[in-house]
């Protein structure tokens, strides 16, 4: 038996990069799969595909996380069509890096609107489902830059760090009707994002992790299925890096 056979799943920023892999882990584990994006493309739709030939239900949807209302209308429309929710990924997440001197307001917001507040808004919207059903896994994606900030990049270190203590928050208040909340801290992952970087900044920070190289997104999914697992079943309030020793 997979070790989330009949569990249903929602995870948002889904449809690449660090989410995709997510999406494909989860599946691959036995869970059925929605995921959202700011768009349903081609690549959603690939996905989908991908999700069914592992034998279990997926599908996208076009929703913001930015979006209180998005966020409400998506959850109502995914415990519709799978039944239940049973794990929450916080996944949707951008960078605007730049030094604080030169950071505009819109920067800022941006930020913390697409990071922070999302996790507010999923969290908020599928908590009722699953505090009804007493049972659940909630986890939200952070990065070690949220425990021990980087510079050029106060306003993405300022959500991250925010997400964590939304998550020991959050894990406090449900706990009672076992639904955990945890936090996962990559650290330096290969993906799209970070592939565009020049390699002499890419060698920089693989010299500075203790395995010499960098992760992968299957490194953050592995972890996350643990996570959404009944394997981990008394960890809630946690904050577990993916770092491969970067983080001190």
């Amino acid at each position: 038996m997979k070790i989330l056979e009949g569990k249903n799943a929602l995870v948002t920023g889904g449809a690449r990069g660090i989410g995709k892999a997510i999406v494909l882990a989860l599946a691959g584990s036995g869970a059925n799969v929605a995921f959202s994006d700011l768009k349903y493309d081609d690549a959603a739709k690939s996905l989908e595909e991908e999700i069914r030939n592992l034998g279990v239900k997926g599908k996208g949807y076009a929703s913001d996380a930015s979006s209180l209302t998005d966020s409400e209308q998506l959850a109502a429309e995914v415990a519709k069509e799978f039944g239940s929710i049973d794990i929450l990924v916080n996944n949707a997440g951008i960078t605007r890096d730049t030094l604080l001197m030169r950071m505009t307001e819109e920067q800022w917001d941006d930020v913390i609107r697409i990071n922070l507040k999302s996790a507010f808004n999923l969290t908020k919207s599928v908590q009722k489902y699953m505090l009804k059903q007493r049972q659940g896994s909630i986890i939200n994606m952070s990065s070690i830059v949220g425990l021990g900030g980087n510079a050029g990049q106060a306003n993405y270190a300022a959500s991250k760090a925010g997400m964590i203590a939304f998550t020991k928050s959050v894990a406090q208040e449900i706990g009672a009707r076992n639904v955990r909340c945890n936090a996962i801290a990559p650290g330096f992952i290969e993906t799209e994002m970070t592939a565009g970087l020049p390699e002499d900044v890419k060698k920089g920070w693989t010299e500075k992790i203790p395995l010499k190289r960098a992760g992968t997104p299957d490194d953050v999914a592995n972890l996350t299925v643990f996570l959404a697992s009944e394997m981990s079943a008394y960890i809630t309030g946690q904050v577990i890096t993916v770092c491969g020793g970067m983080n001190k």
